[in-house]
Formats: C-alpha cells, sequence, structure tokens
C-alpha cells in the first residue's frame, strides 16, 4: 500500500527550499571540509618527513656500519620526537622497545612502543627497496602517520650503498584530527544556520506568493457558490497578476453569459406561461366540440366517426398537456401554493384509486390511523402519476404500501415489471423525458412525474426511484409530518 502525504504548496515550497539548501550548504561545506582536511594532512606529512631527514643527518657518517640494540637506541633517540614513537632494525635486530604508551579512551596500556608488526607490510618492502615512503594508519589510540627510511653508506668515491638499517617513525596525528573534527563541526554548523536562514526567507517569500493563490482560490469557490460578481484585486505586473486579470476577465463573461441565460430562460418560461393560459379558451371551446363529435361517432360512416374519435382524444391530450405546463410555470414563478388540511392518508389514496377506477388493479397496505397535515389536491396529483405511471408501463401486479414513523410517511409505489434501465433512473424526473427504451410503450408528455417531484418538493418532501432486487420499478414518497404552512415552509 503506497502512503500518499497530503501537503500544501507552503509545505512544499518548504521543504523543496529546506531540501535545497542542505544539499548546497552540504556541498560547499562537504567540499571545504574534503580540501582543508587533505591540506592539513598533506602539510602535516610534508613537514614531518622534512623533519625527519634533518634529524637523520645529524646520524651521518655512521660510526658503527654493524649496530647492535645499543647503537639502534641511539639512532632512535635521534630521530624520535615529542609525540612520535621509533624504532630502528637492523638485519633482524631491532631497537629496545619504549615505555608502555596509554590506550585512549580509557587510559590503559595497550602497547609497548612502536612494534613491526604494527607497520603496513607495503610500507616495509618500500624502506627495503631504498625508498623514503610514509602512510597514515588508524590506531586504538588514534591516528598516526609511520614514515620509514633506510640509511644509505657514502663511499669515498661519493657513492652510496644501503647499510641495511631501517628507521620508522610514528607521529600521532591527534591534533590534526582534532583540527578537522572542529572543520567538520564547523560545516555542520553553517549548514544547520543556512537551514534555518532558508526556512525563514522561505517563509516570507510564500507568504506573498501564497496571498494572491488563495485569493483566488477563494474567489473560485464564491464564483463555484454562484456568486457572480466576485473579482480579485489585481497587485504588480508579474504573473500571478496576469492570472488575477484572466480569473477577473472570465468571471466578467461568465456573468455575461450567465445573465443571458438568465433571461433566455425567463422568457421561454414566460412564453410557455403566456401560451398555455391563451390555449385554454379555445381548448375549451374544442373540448366541447370533441364532446359532441365523440357522442356523434358512432353514427357517422366509419372514417369520419374514426377522425372524430381521433380528434377528441388529441383535443382532451392537448388539454391535459396545457394544463401540466400551466402548473410548471406555476413552480417557475414561486406562485404554486399549498392548502393544507389534516388527512388520512390511507382514505386519499383509496379516493384517488376509487376516482380513476385502479381499486381492482392495485393491491394496497395501509396501517390504520395515519393522519398528516398536507395538501389533498396536490397529493392527489403526485399519487395520480405514480400509480398510474405504474399501471401504464409496468406490469401487475401494482401495489402501493403506506409506512409510518413519528417524523415521516413514506408511500411506495411498485409494479413487477421489467424496470428502468440504469441510465434512465437518473432521467426519470426530468421534463419531457421519456423512457420509451425501457418500458413497453410510452404516452403522455412527460411531464407528470416532473410535476410530482415539485410537488413533493413544495411539501418539503421527496419522490425517489430504485429497481427491485426481483424486477419492477419502485417509487418511493416521502413526506414530513410536522406543521407546514400554506407556502410550504415549516410554521
Amino acid at each position: 500500500m503506497t502512503l500518499r502525504l497530503n501537503l500544501g504548496l507552503r509545505a512544499r515550497l518548504l521543504a523543496a527550499f529546506a531540501l535545497l539548501c542542505v544539499v548546497t550548504a552540504a556541498s560547499v561545506a562537504g567540499g571545504m571540509y574534503v580540501v582543508a582536511r587533505n591540506e592539513i594532512l598533506e602539510r602535516t606529512q610534508n613537514a614531518a618527513v622534512e623533519a625527519m631527514r634533518d634529524r637523520l643527518q645529524a646520524l651521518f657518517p655512521l660510526r658503527d656500519p654493524t649496530p647492535g640494540p645499543d647503537e639502534l637506541s641511539e639512532i632512535v633517540s635521534v630521530v624520535a620526537e615529542r609525540n612520535s614513537d621509533a624504532v630502528a632494525v637492523y638485519h633482524g635486530t631491532r631497537s629496545p622497545a619504549g615505555p608502555a604508551r596509554p590506550c585512549l579512551p580509557f587510559g590503559r596500556p595497550c602497547r609497548q612502543g612502536l612494534d613491526l608488526g604494527m607497520i603496513p607490510g607495503g610500507l616495509r618492502r618500500a624502506v627495503a627497496d631504498g625508498v623514503i615512503a610514509w602512510q597514515r594508519v588508524a590506531w586504538e589510540d588514534g591516528p598516526y602517520l609511520i614514515i620509514g627510511t633506510p640509511l644509505l653508506i657514502v663511499e669515498e668515491d661519493r657513492s652510496t650503498r644501503a647499510s641495511g638499517i631501517e628507521v620508522y617513525v610514528a607521529r600521532s596525528l591527534a591534533s590534526e584530527q582534532r583540527a578537522i573534527d572542529n572543520l567538520a563541526v564547523l560545516a555542520w554548523f553553517m549548514g544547520g544556520v543556512a537551514l534555518a536562514f532558508a526556512v525563514v526567507l522561505t517563509a516570507l517569500a510564500t507568504r506573498g506568493v501564497l496571498r494572491p493563490v488563495r485569493e483566488l482560490g477563494r474567489a473560485a469557490r464564491l464564483l463555484g457558490e454562484g456568486e457572480l460578481r466576485t473579482r480579485i484585486a489585481v497587485r504588480g505586473s508579474d504573473e500571478l497578476a496576469e492570472v488575477a486579470r484572466t480569473f477577473n476577465d472570465t468571471a466578467a463573461e461568465l456573468e455575461r453569459h450567465v445573465e443571458q441565460l438568465r433571461e433566455m430562460e425567463a422568457d421561454a418560461r414566460r412564453f410557455v406561461a403566456d401560451v398555455s393560459h391563451e390555449l385554454r379558451t379555445p381548448l375549451a371551446a374544442l373540448t366541447a366540440v370533441a364532446e359532441v363529435l365523440d357522442e356523434e361517432a358512432a353514427e357517422l360512416p366509419e372514417h369520419a366517426g374514426r377522425a372524430a374519435r381521433l380528434v377528441s382524444q388529441e383535443t382532451l391530450n392537448l388539454t391535459a398537456l396545457v394544463n401540466d405546463l400551466i402548473e410548471i410555470s406555476r413552480f417557475d414563478s414561486g406562485v404554486a401554493a399549498l392548502a393544507l388540511n389534516e388527512v388520512d392518508v390511507a382514505e386519499l389514496v383509496r379516493a384517488t384509486l376509487r376516482t380513476r377506477g385502479w381499486l381492482e388493479q392495485v393491491r394496497t397496505e395501509f396501517p390504520p390511523g395515519v393522519t398528516v397535515r398536507l395538501d389533498p389536491r396536490r397529493a392527489d396529483v403526485i399519487l395520480a402519476n405514480l400509480v398510474g405511471n405504474a399501471l401504464r408501463h409496468g406490469e401487475p401486479p401494482v401495489s402501493v404500501r403506506l409506512r409510518a414513523d413519528p417524523h415521516w410517511i413514506t408511500v411506495e409505489v411498485r409494479d413487477h415489471g421489467p424496470g428502468l434501465d440504469e441510465a434512465v433512473l437518473p432521467h426519470v424526473f426530468d421534463r419531457f423525458y421519456k423512457a420509451s427504451a425501457a418500458r413497453a410503450r410510452s404516452e403522455g408528455s412527460g411531464l407528470g412525474l416532473a410535476i410530482a417531484r415539485e410537488n413533493a418538493r413544495l411539501h418539503h418532501g421527496d419522490i425517489t426511484v430504485t429497481n427491485a432486487p426481483d424486477g419492477g420499478a419502485v417509487f418511493t414518497l416521502r413526506l414530513p409530518r410536522g406543521e407546514q404552512n400554506p407556502e410550504g415552509g415549516p410554521e
């Protein structure tokens, strides 16, 4: 499992600048440390080699070309200096060992002078070949520089030959190591100071950078919430100022388009409402004529009778459409109101079914004595749309079930047809939407369910739709049982 840290822009900038500062400080301090360390060690070993050469000059000419332990000890006393150990070797004979030296950090004796076994083999081979050589080693009591040199005998003709005497000096590098350690501490200290300085500078810099970013985020949030007059103050002429100007231009253009859309929507609603109201009078006359034609259709010739019945049916459909459009226009204009009464829900549902002749086609399940304060006419419209939709587009049996608790009533209308396609479910309550691809047949204007939902929301309730697991569509009406005012809000 991958763990992702959700860091803000300020934290990311601080981390980036801190990392950059650490890398830069480490690189600079590390480079300075390496250069200073090499310089200190180079100077130390060069000085030690030169000092050893100077001391060896005091040994020439050698008094005894075949020295014993005493002569070797005298050689050691000449080349040795403070904070150093020396040993001289001649064909397996070595100078006597010096006193034991303390072994850091416990102060216990750890070695008896300079032992030949402590000298690296490569260094001894170089000295045996007649070359002066040196090497840094680390012992228990600290770092040392070991210098080895052969002693040469100068012949009368000024030629030289090996005397067989090898001299080794181990000089302590403890003081140089302390200097190097101090350099390392100083480098770390400088890195820490640089890091703190970078964090302070980054905090100041991000404060100036993030302020307009936060303002942009706040403005975008307000714009998303519908505050189309939101604008950002433009400061300066940098990239952030350009972003602010672009945002302001975009917001102004969006506000202009939204205003145009609102005006067009208002004009369209006003047009639908005006046309619907203007059609009511001629439709009333057409309805009267259609009723007469419908009554006389049986006595007319076959073609004429069929045409009369078709005109009568389409007139009724047009009347229903106009009435639906008028009802929708009332919701859109905000003039729809509730005429509330205390109603027995079971009786209301039975009355709706009885009026439309659906009592024999619908199964009902009502607990007794469930009352709620609602608008009976609008509740009848809701129930008629839900049950009629189930009867027209579903398959029997169609059932209506009522459930109640102290705060809500729930009316569930279900059929046992094929149900609704998943792609159709989100659009069932859209205006003029017809799910003809999901149902056996699709009739009506496509406004019935939209009007039913608007009526439910006017009661501060809602209607939802799902598919039952064993088949069929399930429409669920939920209405609050609390007191409401006639405009639809709670008292």
